[in-house]
C-alpha cells in the first residue's frame, strides 16, 4: 500500500493547542492547615482574657474609689451650751444664747464649710439665728466650733411644759463641699438639733438632748 498524500490540513498547522486530555480522577481536596487554625483561636482567647481582665480591672478601681473617696457628710457633736445672761420679768424673758460643737470630718479631703449656721426656736418660733464663720477641716480631722447671739425679748407659755422649766430648741447647721481628687466638687450638708431645758428662775441650763 502507498502513503496518502498529505492533505491541506497537515501543511499548515491549527493555531489552536490541541485539547489537554483529561484526567478521569481530580485531584482530592486540601485541608486546611491546622497550625494556622489554631493560631487563629489562640488570638480569639487571648483578646477575650485580656478584656474580662480590663473589666474586672475598672469594676475594682470603681469599689476601690466608691469606698475610699466617696463624698461623706460631716458629723457634729454638741458639746456645751450655755446661757450666760437671763433676764425674766412680766411673762417675757431675754438671754445670750451659745452652743459649742465639735464637727468631724470623715472624707480624706479637706472639707470647706460656708453659709453654716445656728438657729434657735421657742414654741415653733425663731427667736435667735447667726451664722457661724467659714473655715476649712482638713481630712479626717476635727473642729470646734459655735455661735453665740442675743436673743431679743419674747413672751413665754403662761403655762410651761413643766413647773420652772422653759425648753428651747437649736438648730445647728453645717454645710460646704468636698474636692474629690481635686477634680470633682461634692456639697455635703449636717445638721445637728437639740432639746434645751432651761431653768426660767436664773436661765440655768438644767437639760440638754441632742
Amino acid at each position: 500500500m502507498g502513503i496518502p498524500p498529505p492533505t491541506s490540513m497537515d501543511k499548515f498547522p491549527s493555531r489552536f493547542p490541541p485539547p489537554r486530555p483529561t484526567n478521569p480522577f481530580p485531584p482530592p481536596l486540601r485541608r486546611p492547615n491546622a497550625t494556622s487554625a489554631g493560631g487563629g483561636g489562640k488570638i480569639l482567647s487571648s483578646c477575650a482574657l485580656a478584656t474580662c481582665f480590663l473589666v474586672l480591672v475598672t469594676i475594682a478601681l470603681a469599689i476601690t474609689f466608691f469606698f475610699l473617696f466617696r463624698p461623706r457628710s460631716p458629723t457634729i457633736h454638741v458639746s456645751a451650751v450655755q446661757i450666760p445672761g437671763f433676764s425674766f420679768g412680766n411673762g417675757t424673758v431675754s438671754f445670750t444664747f451659745a452652743q459649742y460643737a465639735v464637727v468631724r470630718n470623715p472624707n480624706r479631703a479637706a472639707f470647706s464649710h460656708y453659709d453654716s449656721s445656728l438657729q434657735l426656736i421657742y414654741a415653733g418660733n425663731q427667736v435667735g439665728f447667726i451664722y457661724i464663720p467659714a473655715g476649712e477641716i482638713d481630712g479626717g480631722r476635727t473642729k470646734n466650733i459655735g455661735g453665740k447671739f442675743s436673743v431679743d425679748s419674747f413672751p413665754i407659755a403662761a403655762t410651761p411644759p413643766m413647773a420652772g422649766i422653759m425648753e428651747v430648741r437649736s438648730r445647728m447647721r453645717v454645710k460646704g463641699r468636698v474636692r474629690v481628687l481635686r477634680f470633682f466638687t461634692h456639697h455635703v450638708e449636717a445638721t445637728a438639733g437639740c432639746l434645751v431645758g432651761v431653768s426660767a428662775g436664773d436661765g440655768s441650763v438644767i437639760g440638754l438632748n441632742c
